[in-house]
């Protein structure tokens, strides 16, 4: 196990997405990065597994069929039982509004095709700033 992904253990990221090919191209990602992941293809399911254990950060893509990534976000935000869980939205679209997302609560936006590094590096940034204490150690 790589020093960055011993540094990630035990934190759990949500990945939402419609499409089977996206969900595991990210789970291969952050499984190799030592995360732990659990992975919905709706809003629905998503809710349900952030209500059983609520993730250190959720992917959520923009749009899906049902309930969209911004309904999710808007879901998580108005639900106090929760945590605080970062939200990095995921789209294709050109069309994707960031101004839609970020005013839901989303913390920041990335587009496809997801380049690894920013991924990786918007996904510390965001475990930082929930937990700065244990993250520098």
């Amino acid at each position: 196990m790589s020093p960055a992904a011993a540094h990630h253990q035990g934190k759990r990221i949500l990945i939402v997405d419609d499409l089977a090919d996206n969900l595991f191209l990210l789970e291969a990602i952050l499984i190799e990065e030592g995360f732990e992941v659990a992975s919905a293809k709706t809003g629905k399911a998503a809710l349900s597994l952030l209500e059983a254990a609520p993730p250190d950060l959720a992917l959520i893509d923009a749009m899906m069929p049902g309930m969209d990534g911004y309904e999710l976000t808007r879901r998580i935000r108005q639900n106090k039982s929760l945590p605080f869980i970062p939200v990095l939205l995921i789209t294709a679209s050109e069309e994707a509004s960031a101004e839609q997302g970020l005013d839901l609560g989303a913390n920041d936006f990335i587009r496809k095709p997801i380049d690894y590094d920013e991924l990786m590096a918007r996904i510390n940034a965001f475990l930082q700033l929930k937990d700065p204490i244990t993250s520098n150690q």
